[in-house]
C-alpha cells in the first residue's frame, strides 16, 4: 500500500517490485516479510518509542511532529481523542428508588453467583459500558442493564407510569402550537423513541413465553408501550418473531400477535383466535395481492409445528376515546392448524388458528361479558339497581351483588357535586376569562390559562397532563362555552361505573369500561364540614366511615413527565399541594359515587384539589384521576392517608382499620376517620 501507517510501512524503494512473494494463506498466522537484503528489517517497538531512524510513531499515540513524548489527552493536538470505556470508573448516579434495588444493579448477585468465568467478565464489560453510557449522559434512565434485558412487575409499571407522563406533556406542547398544516400529532411515538434512545425500557431479550412483569389482563392504549415493555416489538408490524438456531441456518419462530380488527379475524371465541396472515393488502400505491409465506407469516407456520406458546394481545374500540384502541394482553395462545382462503379482496391468505392455553387468568372474556351488559342489563347476574344515581349523573351507574343476599349499602341521599356552608373568599378580586368560545391550549391570554402557569391542565382529549399544587378550572363567571376543555371535572361521568360488593371489604367501586391514566373518574361529593362538626360526629359514638380530609398525609410517588426526557433545563414540576385552607368532606348522609371507594397501599386513583371561581368566591372540589391504566372490572382504590400530628390527638383518630388490600407493599392497616 501506497502511505502506510504513519511512517511505519516498509520505504518504497527498499526493495525490486518485479519479485513476487512467496504469498501463503492467512490463516496460517505467520506474518512473511521480505528478506533483510530486499529490505528494512522489521522493527517491534512500544507505541510511544524510543523509534530507530527513519520509523515515526503512528497515530494516536504520535505526538507534535518531532516529539515523541506521551501526547496530552487534554490537549486538542489532533483529530480525535481516543479514551478507552473501561477508564470511567466513576461510581453510577445513585438510583431514585422506584425502578432500582441493591439485588438489581448490575454486577448483581445472579452474576457474581455464576461458577464461569466467561459470565464474570461478561458482567464486568456490562457494567463498565454502563458506567460510560452514564457518564457520557446527562439523563440517569435509573435501570440497569440487566433490567433493560430481564423486567419484573415494579419495573414494568414504572416504565409505563413514565411513558404516559412524557406522551402526556408532548401532547400538551403541541396542543399549544398552532399548526394548520394538517400532520398528524402522534406525541406516542415521539415518546417511545425518547424513552427507547434513553434506555427507559425493559425485556429487550426476546423470549418466547411469559414477559416478566407483565400479567395477563394489562391494557395499553399505545402501541409503543407494548415496545417499550418488551411484550411486542413491533411497533406496526401484528407479528413479532425471533430467529432460532436448528439444524441449518435458523428458522423465525413467532413471539406474540396483535390482532387488531385490520384483516378479517375472527374474535367471537374467548378462547380461540382465527388469525389472518400479513402482507397483501390494498393501498393508495398498489392493489391487494395474494399473501406469501414469509417473515411473521413463516414464523407463524414453523410455530405451529414446533408447538410454541405465542402470546395474543387483542385491540379493541376504546369506548371513552371512539377513534382510539385499546389493546388487552389475553395471556398464552398455542397454533392448531392453519390454511389458505380467499380473503374479502379476492386474493389468497393465510390463515391461522389459535387455542388459548386453560387455567389462565381471564381477560378478553371478561371484555365480551361487558359487551353483553351494555346489550341489555338483564343479563346482568346480582343486578340490584340498573342506575343508583336516578338519573342524577349522565351515566348511570349500576348496583351489584354476586357475593350474598345483602340488597344495598345504607341510605343516603345521591348528590353528584360538594356542598358548601360558605365559599372561600378570595383575598383579591378575580374575574373568570374572556375567551368567546372554547379556552385554547396556548392561549395567553386566557386568565384560566395564566392561573395555570401558562400550561393548559389538560390534554386535548381531555386527560390531565400533571399533578399540580392547584388546578385552576373556568367556572360560571367564564365567557367560554360549557364545553370548554378546562372544565374537565364539572362534565360528569368518563366511563361507565359500577358500585359492587365485595367479598371482604364491603361495596367498592369499580369500571365496566377501560380507564386510560390521567382520566377523571368522579369527585369526592359530600357535605363541608368543619373540624368541629367532625369532632361531634365521632363524640356521639357512631362511626362515620365517610369522610375526606386534605389535611392527612398521604402516599408520596411521582406521576409528573421528567424534564431530562423532554429536554428541558427546569426542575421537575411539584406535586405537592397548595390548598387555601384545609378541607373536610363527610358523605356520610350524602354524596356520590366516591364514598365507595376503598382504601388500598397500592391505590390506582389519585386526588388533585381543583379551583373555580363564581361571584368573587372561589369554590374547592377534590377530583379523582386514574393513576394509571386500569383494565375494565378492577377495583378503583385509593390512599386513605395517616393523621396528621394534629388529628393524632383524638383518641378516634387512633383507631386502626386491618387491611385487606392485598397489596405486596401493604402497610397492615389504614385509619378513615
Amino acid at each position: 500500500m501506497e502511505g502506510g501507517l504513519g511512517g511505519n510501512s516498509v520505504p518504497l524503494n527498499s526493495f525490486d517490485k518485479s519479485k513476487v512473494l512467496d504469498v501463503k494463506p492467512l490463516r496460517t498466522l505467520v506474518p512473511l516479510f521480505p528478506d533483510a537484503s530486499e529490505g528494512s528489517p522489521f522493527v517491534c517497538v512500544p507505541p510511544n518509542g524510543p523509534f530507530p531512524t527513519g520509523f515515526s510513531p503512528f497515530f494516536p499515540f504520535s505526538g507534535p511532529q518531532g516529539s515523541q513524548s506521551t501526547p496530552d489527552l487534554n490537549q486538542n493536538d489532533f483529530n480525535a481523542t481516543a479514551v478507552p470505556i473501561r477508564s470511567f470508573r466513576a461510581e453510577p448516579p445513585a438510583s431514585n428508588g422506584q425502578n432500582m434495588s441493591p439485588m438489581d444493579t448490575f454486577g448483581s448477585h445472579k452474576h457474581k453467583s455464576a461458577g464461569s468465568s466467561s459470565v464474570k467478565r461478561k458482567a464486568k464489560r456490562h457494567k463498565d459500558l454502563e458506567f460510560a453510557i452514564t457518564a457520557l449522559s446527562d439523563f440517569n434512565p435509573g435501570i440497569s442493564f440487566s433490567e433493560r434485558d430481564d423486567g419484573n412487575r415494579d419495573l414494568v409499571e414504572n416504565v409505563l407510569l413514565r411513558f404516559d407522563a412524557l406522551r402526556r406533556r408532548l401532547s400538551q406542547m403541541e396542543d399549544a402550537k398552532e399548526s394548520h398544516s394538517g400532520i398528524i400529532k402522534r406525541a406516542d411515538l415521539k415518546a417511545g423513541n425518547i424513552m427507547m434512545s434513553k434506555g427507559v425500557r425493559t425485556n429487550m431479550k426476546k423470549r418466547i413465553g411469559v414477559v416478566p412483569g407483565v400479567e395477563i389482563g394489562d391494557i395499553f392504549f399505545f402501541r409503543m408501550e407494548l415496545c417499550v415493555v418488551g411484550l411486542h416489538s413491533q411497533s406496526m408490524a401484528g407479528i413479532d418473531y425471533m430467529v432460532v438456531k436448528g439444524d441449518s441456518e435458523g428458522e423465525p419462530v413467532a413471539l406474540s400477535i396483535v390482532s387488531s380488527g385490520g384483516y378479517d379475524d375472527d374474535a367471537e371465541d374467548p378462547d380461540v383466535l382465527v388469525y389472518s396472515g400479513q402482507g397483501g393488502n390494498a393501498n393508495k400505491d398498489k392493489e391487494a395481492s395474494d399473501q406469501k409465506l414469509e417473515r411473521g407469516n413463516l414464523a407463524l407456520e414453523r410455530s405451529l409445528h414446533r408447538a410454541n406458546e405465542v402470546r395474543v394481545i387483542r385491540g379493541l374500540k376504546d369506548a371513552v376515546h371512539q377513534t382510539s384502541k385499546v389493546y388487552v394482553y389475553d395471556g398464552l395462545f398455542k397454533l392448531q392448524e392453519s390454511w389458505m382462503e380467499k380473503g374479502k379482496s379476492g386474493c389468497n391468505m393465510f390463515k391461522y388458528k389459535l387455542v388459548r392455553v386453560p387455567g389462565q387468568t381471564s381477560a378478553f372474556s371478561i371484555w365480551k361479558s361487558i359487551q353483553k351488559w351494555k346489550e341489555g342489563l338483564s343479563s346482568r347476574v346480582g343486578l340490584i339497581l340498573p342506575d343508583l344515581t336516578s338519573g342524577a349523573e349522565s351515566t348511570p351507574v349500576s348496583l351489584v351483588n354476586e357475593v350474598d343476599d345483602e340488597k344495598g349499602p345504607a341510605h343516603f341521599t345521591y348528590n353528584p357535586t360538594v356542598k358548601y356552608s360558605k365559599s372561600f373568599k378570595l383575598v383579591q378580586p378575580s374575574f373568570g376569562c374572556k375567551c368567546r368560545d372554547a379556552c385554547q391550549a396556548g392561549n395567553s391570554n386566557c386568565s384560566c390559562n395564566q392561573k395555570n402557569g401558562g400550561d393548559f391542565p389538560y390534554t386535548a382529549n381531555g386527560i390531565l397532563v400533571c399533578r399540580k399544587p392547584l388546578i385552576y378550572e373556568c367556572g360560571p363567571s367564564c365567557l367560554c362555552f360549557r364545553n370548554c376543555k378546562n372544565k374537565v371535572s364539572q362534565t360528569g361521568f368518563k366511563v361507565h361505573l359500577e358500585v359492587f360488593k365485595t367479598r371482604d371489604r364491603g361495596w367498592g367501586l369499580r369500571s365496566w369500561d377501560p380507564i386510560r391514566a390521567g382520566t377523571f373518574i368522579c369527585e369526592y361529593a359530600g357535605e363541608v364540614i368543619d373540624e368541629i362538626k367532625a369532632r361531634q360526629d365521632r363524640g356521639d359514638g357512631e362511626k362515620n366511615d365517610y369522610v375526606f380530609r386534605t389535611n392527612r398525609l398521604y402516599e408520596s410517588f411521582k406521576w409528573n413527565y421528567e424534564t431530562g426526557l423532554v429536554g428541558e433545563e427546569s426542575s421537575d414540576p411539584t406535586e405537592d399541594f397548595d390548598i387555601p385552607s384545609p378541607l373536610i368532606i363527610s358523605a356520610k348522609n350524602s354524596g356520590n359515587v366516591a364514598r365507595f371507594m376503598n382504601h388500598s397501599c397500592s391505590p390506582n386513583v389519585f386526588w388533585q384539589p381543583i379551583m373555580y371561581e363564581h361571584n368573587n368566591e372561589a369554590f374547592l372540589h377534590i377530583a379523582f384521576f386514574a393513576k394509571r391504566h386500569i383494565p375494565p372490572m378492577t377495583e378503583l382504590t385509593y390512599d386513605y392517608g395517616t393523621p396528621h400530628p394534629d388529628e393524632t390527638q383524638s383518641k378516634a383518630a387512633h383507631e386502626k382499620n386491618k387491611c385487606l388490600c392485598g397489596s405486596p407493599k401493604c402497610r397492615g392497616f389504614f385509619i378513615e376517620v
